[in-house]
């Protein structure tokens, strides 16, 4: 059947990311205020993303890790039919969910303030992580482009973004989660459908993702200092975008 082995790492990758999701949410403190609400650095919380990431940066020098990039490449090429370019947008469809729901009326745990400032701090972190491993580490594209496969950006990105929506809204409901990281699935299986990217590329990406959301988070409170000027009425965040090659920044102003 066509495209079998592609559906299948898409629902394995997917229960991976499930289950972050519901660690991630045993991580989090309920206090009375929603707008309070942050993450505590446990280490229960980053046991997934960092094994996501530990797998990609051994699979750098690993003859057996690339082997089996291999192994997958090839299966994956004998049911390619022609590439499809979805992933250029479902990378940022979790993110964009973040502010979608809460404008169609499904209340998220924080205010848009402080989720403007998370993402923020999430997307620029994200985006220089991913883009210095692409600098040191030089790996070839599967399909011979350019030297800068590891990591997979636009895995990083969905997966930033679905962690977001996981702490968001999965007191709203669990799927919510399932969504978003089903979504982000689909963008790693997508890029190595496309042959853009090995499986340690896809793996390192999710987890370097998911790692840049609870980060954003857990410096929420020092980095919100920046806008709490003496004027309340005031407000100024920069809202940094990464589309896999170049970053982006967005400037929202409140007077």
């Amino acid at each position: 059947m066509k495209l079998k082995f592609v559906f299948l790492l898409w629902v394995s990758f997917g229960i991976v990311g499930c289950l972050n999701a519901q660690q991630a949410n045993d991580s989090i403190v309920h206090v009375i205020e929603k707008d309070t609400t942050n993450l505590k650095l446990q280490f229960k919380s980053v046991v997934i993303p960092a094994v996501f990431v530990s797998y990609g940066i051994i699979g750098l020098e690993s003859g057996q890790i690339k082997g089996f990039n291999s192994g997958v490449r090839t299966e994956v090429a004998e049911h390619i039919d022609e590439k499809v370019s979805i992933d250029d947008f479902t990378q940022y469809a979790p993110l964009v969910s973040v502010y979608a729901l809460s404008a169609m009326g499904v209340e998220s745990k924080s205010s848009l303030k402080k989720r403007l400032i998370v993402s923020s701090t999430a997307t620029l972190l994200m985006a220089l992580t991913v883009n210095s491993f692409k600098m040191t580490a030089s790996v070839e594209r599967p399909d011979g482009t350019s030297f800068n496969s590891f990591p997979s950006g636009h895995t990083a990105t969905a997966f930033m973004g679905a962690e977001l929506m996981n702490q968001e809204y999965k007191h709203q409901s669990i799927w919510y989660s399932i969504a978003g990281y089903t979504v982000a699935t689909g963008t790693g299986v997508f890029r190595m459908y496309n042959n853009r990217h090995w499986l340690s590329d896809v793996v390192a990406g999710a987890g370097v993702g998911i790692l840049s959301a609870k980060a954003g988070y857990w410096l929420y409170p020092y980095v919100s200092k920046l806008f709490n000027g003496k004027k309340p009425n005031k407000a100024t965040t920069f809202l940094p975008m990464y589309d896999g090659k170049q970053v982006q920044v967005g400037l929202i102003s409140r007077f």
